[in-house]
């Protein structure tokens, strides 16, 4: 079956910009251009693609033809630079990845990706979930804890993070001033990402052997965890890339010196797009060496 690349455009643009009026914008037509473009292809499908609402939300059939459309564009992007042709259009992936990475080493790798003609839509999630996004279909590549390759992608390993239990040296001697143990870490204030971080518990049960659930701020921010350590807010799992210097300045300290904890990271990459983004894969690996342990195990 041939889809109208228009059509598509259309379809992808409401999905994106969340409604009609901002599509036309995106695609300078009119409004009632993309609504005729999006029932035409509704119609040539025999399905509802779009839920409108605030913003416009894709149905199950609507998620599996923008997934075909983005992959059209990707092949398409690749086959145009391939040829070096001018004026080719700029293609968007969807990628999951999560926050320290992003704070930390995973910019640069996108840096190139853009000077390769590529838009991204950052779907942020932890590490311990970003692949749920890959086997849910609704994103082409992530950075993920999961060593298993997604069924119908590839993983390459891409090194560990390395987190350090920090805080800031007035938050010691307020709440360990008789040392860093399993009870008085049951006492002082953690910080937490999400739900979903688990980070702070889990290098409490390395080092201490002990399942703790401290009291605990809530920042969804890579940086406000290192803003609300240097304040004296609360302890957490900071990547030691983003705290180097605050612990060589002594503006930070570690709780148990030389008790780290470090998250190996893989790239998966959907099979059906490998191909266009080979140069993007090869950013990564190589963003990812400069700034990641080489151990998966460190």
């Amino acid at each position: 079956m041939h889809f109208d690349p228009s059509h598509l455009a259309a379809l992808a643009a409401i999905l994106r910009s969340g409604s009609l009026d901002r599509a036309a914008r995106h695609l300078n037509v009119t409004p009632s251009a993309v609504s005729q473009r999006l029932k035409a292809l509704e119609e040539r499908v025999g399905a509802v693609l779009v839920v409108r609402g605030q913003p416009a939300a894709a149905t199950e059939a609507g998620e599996r033809l923008l997934r075909h459309a983005e992959e059209v564009a990707l092949l398409e992007g690749s086959l145009a630079r391939d040829l070096q042709l001018a004026g080719a259009s700029q293609a968007t992936l969807r990628l999951a990845v999560n926050a320290d990475s992003l704070a930390t080493w995973f910019i640069p790798a996108m840096a190139q990706g853009a000077r390769d003609g590529l838009l991204f839509d950052l779907k942020i999630d932890d590490q311990d979930h970003s692949a749920d996004w890959l086997r849910r279909g609704e994103v082409r590549a992530a950075v993920s804890s999961d060593a298993d390759p997604v069924q119908g992608c590839d993983c390459f390993f891409l090194g560990s993070l390395t987190y350090v239990a920090t805080a800031s040296p007035d938050f010691m001697r307020r709440w360990f001033a008789e040392g860093v143990t399993g009870g008085s870490l049951a006492a002082a204030p953690a910080m937490t990402y999400n739900a979903k971080d688990r980070l702070q518990t889990q290098w409490i049960e390395a080092t201490f052997g002990v399942a703790l659930s401290p009291p605990t701020h809530w920042f969804a921010s890579t940086h406000a965890f290192v803003d609300a350590a240097l304040a004296g807010l609360g302890w957490g799992m900071n990547p030691e890339i983003l705290v180097r210097e605050h612990l060589a300045a002594g503006r930070l300290v570690e709780l148990v010196p030389g008790r780290r904890l470090s998250v190996p990271l893989y790239w998966h990459v959907s099979r059906s797009t490998a191909a266009a983004l080979v140069p993007l894969t090869r950013a990564v690996r190589q963003a990812a060496a400069v700034r990641l342990s080489a151990d998966a195990t460190a």
